[in-house]
């Protein structure tokens, strides 16, 4: 992601000095030491935001990184042990991980205060593999010795029944599900009033998936919300769409709240941009990033794990 960058900072170097294991805080100094002017490090921040934004990140989160680089280094003295390209890369990854830091949920302990059934409404566009990410946090819950029910509520899309309940079938999940068109509140709430009946702990609420800006998506969104009432709200982004993703989570945040995040094909994104900027954009936080097609591959998101996968190390 950073390997402009990078090149312009193998030219701060002056020799092999000693690396920075953690912050950029131990290379500073109160007494004796080079003082780090703007001057001497312009270059480098213009080229962090034009490397932010070719990665996809959203302009107001690349600036906030930019100056919070600044904020960290300027003016500052530095020990003779280290180079000024070790303090500058160790500034930004600080910077980095506290844009991708947000009030974090424990999402397996979500439901425990709940009343059961606990129930998750999942919303996105289509093509983000949000059927998929709901199978694979049923999985989840199971392997937590969980009881799910799935609801059907994407009623439209073509093969989305079929979709869903091969999920089912897979993971010995009963999925509550209406012909092809039927109204998707109606879903949910026969979901909701099924796992109740048979004191199940927790419901997964596939939605449709069509554009953002299309109204009578949020519309039906908002009737779902309306009908169910989720305990939580959560956002499948395509951790390819880059800046699309996070216009398509303003939406949804706008139209019906979202309380978190997952960001689905992270193992193909190449940019990362993303990942740095939906959970900043909508101040809610990302509770897991999908690594592939398994069942198994979710993991739960850690700002110092994506930080080193930025960086490629």
């Amino acid at each position: 992601m950073f390997e402009k960058l990078k090149d312009k900072l193998s030219g701060l170097k002056q020799s092999s000095k000693k690396k920075i294991k953690k912050s950029p805080e131990e290379a500073f100094v109160d007494g004796w030491g080079s003082k780090i002017k703007e001057s001497k490090v312009e270059d480098i921040l213009w080229e962090l935001k034009v490397s932010l934004l070719e990665a996809d990140v959203a302009l107001p989160v690349a600036e906030e990184i930019q100056d919070k680089v600044k904020q960290y280094i300027l003016g500052k003295k530095i020990s003779r042990k280290y180079d000024l390209e070790e303090v500058v890369e160790a500034s930004l990854k600080k910077a980095v991980r506290y844009a991708l830091k947000t009030d974090k949920i424990d999402f397996d302990k979500r439901e425990e205060k709940a009343e059961k059934p606990f129930s998750i409404m999942f919303v996105g566009v289509n093509g983000t593999g949000k059927t998929t990410t709901i199978a694979k946090i049923a999985k989840r819950l199971k392997d937590q010795e969980y009881s799910c029910v799935l609801a059907a509520s994407d009623t439209f899309r073509a093969g989305a029944l079929e979709q869903i309940q091969k999920h089912g079938n897979n993971l010995g999940l009963k999925v509550i599900k209406h012909s092809k068109g039927s109204d998707p509140a109606a879903v949910a709430y026969d979901a909701l009033e099924h796992a109740e009946a048979r004191g199940k702990d927790v419901v997964l609420i596939d939605t449709a998936g069509r554009m953002q800006t299309n109204k009578n998506l949020m519309n039906e969104m908002e009737k779902i919300k309306r009908v169910a009432e989720p305990d939580m709200i959560i956002f499948v982004g395509d951790a390819l769409a880059g800046n699309d993703a996070v216009e398509q989570a303003k939406e949804f945040e706008k139209s019906v709240g979202i309380d978190g995040v997952i960001l689905t094909k992270i193992d193909a994104d190449a940019k990362g941009g993303a990942a740095l900027s939906i959970g900043h954009a909508v101040g809610k936080p990302m509770l897991f990033v999908g690594t592939g097609e398994d069942y198994k591959d979710l993991v739960e998101f850690d700002a110092t794990w994506m930080t080193k996968r930025l960086f490629g190390g």
